[in-house]
């Protein structure tokens, strides 16, 4: 899975097409000046089928749980005794070389005092508990991008009661979030802002649903927009998703032929049709057997390397805790690596 999620985004990054298909996709209110070359954080979800060979799900140009699953994927091992032969890492890395990593993905060069981790409301979001972590490991704290103050071209953010000049931040905001909710921020992402991005916020949208018509590999399902969709055979195999939704919002399985027509026309080219795996349950569980999704995370410093895992249970009919709310022994896990095998 590791190498498939890499083998995808290098034929994505390779294509001239899709290079200029994905930023003409970048809605206009959101497109940043200095767009990295290529995105600093990366994910790549799999299920797994019938013969238990990987498929993705979707590929994400944006940060995950990555202070957090290296604590979670340790308490696994103390409560259950865990070989300690087997790792939690891949690619061969040890805690200390992931925590260097880390850092220079989130800190760069910069003091930790002049970089925010930059989110919505980060106090009630679902992966708070991320935020903390991420403070704790590298002095970096969580910071409502309601509450910053513009000046000149520069940012500010009120630190112990001292607005402190923001020279770097880790972008956690989801665009189609500020959208939801109406929200207006204190600055515009157009803008020619003094600050270096941890995760440039284009890339949320060029490496997303939107790349998923562009890939042609064995573990892709075929995907294609619904604008280019005049009719859909058979809807019910297929899985409708908005190109910029995110944690499975909007996501219809089996959709009925009802439910896209009922798309106006002018959004149709938000939506892409996925062909449906069936994912096969594959842990037995005190509550029946349970699917699994499978998310490699990468940073791309000096090339592009998996660097951590998150296993995500799920009976529900995506995974995710708004789809399996209600059932036992779901939600997220931890794997670990036989590196011998």
């Amino acid at each position: 899975m590791a190498r498939y999620g890499c083998e995808m985004v290098e034929q994505l990054l390779s294509n001239p097409d899709y290079q200029h298909a994905s930023r003409e996709a970048i809605p206009p209110r959101f497109r940043a000046p200095h767009e990295s070359a290529f995105p600093l954080f990366l994910q790549a979800d799999f299920g797994l089928d019938e013969n238990m060979e990987p498929k993705l799900v979707e590929i994400q140009g944006f940060p995950s749980l990555y202070a957090y699953q290296p604590v979670i994927a340790e308490a696994h091992r103390e409560a259950y005794e865990i070989d300690s032969a087997l790792h939690a890492l891949p690619d061969g890395l040890t805690a200390a070389e992931y925590h260097v990593l880390l850092k220079r993905a989130i800190v760069g060069k910069q003091d930790p005092d002049t970089v925010v981790l930059l989110e919505i409301d980060p106090q009630r979001q679902k992966t708070r508990h991320d935020f903390l972590m991420t403070e704790q490991m590298f002095d970096v704290r969580a910071v409502d991008v309601q509450s910053v103050r513009p000046q000149g071209n520069r940012l500010y953010y009120d630190r112990d009661g001292v607005w402190t000049p923001i020279r770097r931040i880790y972008n956690r905001v989801i665009a189609d979030e500020l959208e939801r909710r109406g929200i207006e921020l204190p600055f515009d992402y157009r803008d020619d802002l003094d600050v270096e991005w941890a995760g440039h916020p284009n890339w949320f949208f060029r490496l997303s649903k939107f790349s998923l018509p562009y890939l042609d590999h064995p573990a892709a399902p075929r995907t294609r927009f619904l604008d280019a969709s005049a009719k859909v055979d058979h809807p019910e195999a297929y899985v409708l998703k908005p190109l910029f939704s995110f944690a499975g919002a909007g996501v219809i399985v089996a959709p009925t032929a009802q439910q896209i027509e009922a798309i106006p026309a002018q959004e149709r080219r938000n939506y892409v049709l996925q062909e449906r795996v069936n994912f096969h349950p594959v842990i037995e569980t005190p509550a029946g057997p349970t699917k699994i999704e499978v998310r490699i995370m990468y940073l791309w410093l000096d090339r592009l390397r998996p660097v951590n895992t998150i296993i995500r249970m799920g009976r529900g009919s995506q995974m995710g805790v708004d789809h399996n709310k209600g059932m036992e022994w779901v939600g997220a896990s931890a794997a670990f690596i036989d590196a011998g095998a």
